[in-house]
């Protein structure tokens, strides 16, 4: 804000005040000025002889044959569908109209206009960078685990009392119940009366048959870690009960591991058997982490994490590390931000809208306290300012859908418990957790206003091509509609609109092509249409013309024409 204060105190020399009252005089008096001109043209059209050239031009326009309206018509049609395929091919290559750039960046200045608006486009779009190497061409349209996604007792079905409104959809809770299939059970549940009462309830539609089956299971066995956790889960109305009877699947989970982990490599039963056990306590001790966010232990959170992560290193695919960063950003720890971001934001891994995001937020800091795009459009971006926007633009062409919500535009819904990479689904998820630590670094949502849409300039067809990541699949928004409620609208990839001079030159061409041909089978009838239309034209003006004279005294006229 330096800059600004600075450049305001100095007073503005007779060169800027000349361009101000010159941008001024052709915003709000070129039609005046016009209307002079006409004026002019009116009174000294004796000494310019102008109803003699008239008169001429009256009698060689007669003259013609139809056939030269033909030639004129078609000539115009040729030339406007020449002008339409130009324009088209610049779009296409360039992303922008050629017209439109030229009107902008050249004429407008010429005329006194603002040259920031036009700059400030260039400065935020421009971006340095060579396609990952190693991205597939086509990307599926993989769903995702919500690293961040809510308890159904103690979150979801609270949302459910107080709106109506169920924010899970079938296919999110089916996809769930999928995972809980494939995670916390094994070939060998049959053996025991407990674990085959669990894996029952895991396959329950209904929630109280689920809660009953665990009650069940727990009184089969006592130390049957996944009834506590399905409790944890569904039963539970507040986070704090959540915590208790996680804390008991603690206890049961670390019994059953440390039983497992013994009969380890005696056989394939043996080894699903520890491996199930490993992901129940892996994810029994992250819910407890989750729960230590939730209650204001951010600390306690962080280590239970960090520990996990250490522990159980080979379960990168569960993605705690996107819950260690925002439990990093709540503490405002952007030092051990940057640190984990610099281990995962890695080429062969799969990027995410909070890797991406948590990256261009750490950027953004940097410079966001005393950005103003009027001062850089002046000076330019200094070397911080345009790393910070080049991260924008990378995680707004990662997903496109997360500015809307973090600036606003777009209302936040409970998150779903999937997610679709690059998706509605993941942008909701990112906005609800990290829109808070957005706002809490001064000036960032300003900066992520002023360049994100940026991007969609300079990737105009992102579905067809990408520049640092591979193209936006098309499926994205039916696994979205998918997985998000009903009531909300779910996003797109937001598909530049054609410019208005294509549109323009499109319109035009048709219209000339349809006058040449009209007036080629139709020469007499198409010369009385232009006659009459041209003498509508110029009606209004006749009559003020004698309005005038018939208010002005003949002396004062026949002065005039004498001078």
């Amino acid at each position: 804000m330096a800059g600004d204060s600075d450049s305001s105190s100095q007073p503005p020399g007779f060169a800027e005040k000349l361009k101000a009252w010159l941008s001024w005089s052709w915003t709000y008096l070129w039609l005046l000025w016009f209307i002079m001109l006409l004026f002019l043209i009116y009174i000294l059209r004796t000494p310019l002889k102008l109803q003699e050239s008239l008169t001429t031009v009256t009698v060689f326009l007669n003259t013609l044959t139809p056939k030269f309206y033909v030639a004129l018509t078609g000539t115009s049609s040729l030339i406007s569908g020449l002008i339409l395929v130009f324009e088209w091919w610049y779009f296409r290559k360039y992303g922008t109209s050629f017209i439109e750039q030229v009107s902008v960046s050249h004429l407008r200045p010429l005329l006194g206009g603002v040259e920031s608006s036009s700059a400030s486009s260039n400065l935020f779009t421009s971006i340095n960078g060579e396609p990952e190497p190693g991205h597939p061409s086509v990307s599926e349209c993989k769903v995702w685990r919500n690293p961040l996604n809510l308890f159904r007792g103690a979150e979801y079905s609270r949302y459910t009392w107080v709106t109506g409104k169920e924010p899970l959809t079938y296919y999110d809770m089916n996809l769930s119940a999928q995972d809980h299939q494939t995670f916390f059970t094994c070939d060998t549940d049959q053996l025991r009366p407990a674990d085959a009462a669990i894996q029952k309830a895991w396959r329950e539609r209904n929630t109280q048959s689920r809660i009953k089956a665990a009650y069940q299971a727990i009184e089969i066995n006592q130390e049957c870690a996944a009834a506590y956790v399905l409790l944890a889960e569904e039963e539970a109305t507040t986070i704090t009960e959540a915590e208790r009877l996680l804390k008991q699947a603690l206890k049961a989970g670390e019994a059953s591991y440390r039983r497992s982990q013994l009969i380890q490599h005696h056989g394939a039963q043996q080894d699903t058997q520890h491996r199930r056990d490993t992901n129940v306590l892996v994810y029994i001790k992250r819910r407890l982490a989750m729960c230590a966010r939730k209650l204001g232990r951010i600390r306690e959170a962080v280590k239970i994490m960090r520990d996990l992560m250490k522990e159980f290193p080979l379960l990168g695919m569960l993605n705690i590390h996107e819950n260690l960063l925002e439990a990093l950003l709540e503490l405002q720890a952007y030092a051990d931000v940057q640190t984990v971001l610099a281990k995962y934001d890695d080429i062969s891994l799969p990027k995410s809208a909070t890797i991406c995001y948590t990256a261009a937020l750490l950027k953004a800091r940097a410079v966001s306290d005393k950005f103003s795009p009027e001062t850089a459009s002046r000076r330019g971006l200094s070397t911080a300012e345009m790393n910070a926007v080049e991260a924008i633009h990378r995680a707004v062409e990662f997903n496109p859908h997360v500015p809307k919500y973090l600036l606003e535009m777009k209302s936040v819904i409970l998150p779903p418990e999937h997610v679709l990479k690059r998706g509605d689904s993941e942008a909701v998820a990112y906005a609800f957790f990290h829109l808070q630590h957005w706002k809490r670094v001064e000036g960032a949502l300003n900066l992520l206003h002023c360049t994100w849409e940026g991007t969609f300039r300079m990737i105009p067809y992102p579905l067809e091509k990408g520049h640092l990541f591979y193209p936006y699949p098309g499926c994205t928004e039916t696994a979205d509609r998918e997985l998000l409620p009903s009531f909300h609208e779910v996003s797109v990839y937001p598909k530049k609109e054609l410019p208005f001079f294509i549109l323009f030159t499109a319109g035009l061409c048709s219209f000339t092509a349809m006058l040449a041909l009209l007036t080629h089978q139709f020469p007499e009838l198409m010369g009385v249409f232009a006659k009459g239309f041209f003498s509508t034209l110029f009606a209004p003006l006749n009559f003020a013309m004698e309005k005038i004279e018939n208010f002005m005294p003949s002396s004062f006229w026949h002065q005039l024409t004498r001078i």
